[in-house]
């Protein structure tokens, strides 16, 4: 079986053994999908998830002076850093008018070096 899928199943079935106080329980279900995301994105970071602490204890190092409320993104943030420091997490949100195909056609960026032109 592959890294990935090795953490993936960890994941999983910690999840669903884990207790959670009501700020973790509330964002568990959202926080494993991403986690698991990543896992799929980065053989690397699936290693760390499969070294690292629980995933019960990464939902307390979530949920730990949330207050009345973080977002997604901070989330996301705090469950990458507790399996691999310094990990960082980047989102992308696009908006979709309706009318609009659902697919918008990849468009590749053009770079320039500029040196390239003394």
């Amino acid at each position: 079986m592959s890294i990935s899928k090795d953490a993936i199943t960890k994941l999983r079935a910690e999840e669903k053994t884990g207790t959670y106080d009501k700020y973790a329980n509330v964002m568990k279900t959202p926080v494993l999908d991403q986690l698991i995301h990543f896992c799929e994105q980065n053989e690397e970071f699936a290693e760390a998830v499969l070294q690292g602490g629980s995933f019960t204890e990464c939902m307390k190092a979530v949920a730990k002076n949330c207050g009345s409320s973080l977002s997604d993104l901070e989330a996301y943030k705090r469950a990458a850093g507790f399996y691999f420091k310094g990990a960082d997490v980047v989102m992308q949100l696009n908006i979709r008018m309706a009318g609009d195909p659902e697919e918008t056609p990849k468009v590749k960026p053009i770079v320039l070096n500029l040196e390239d032109f003394l």
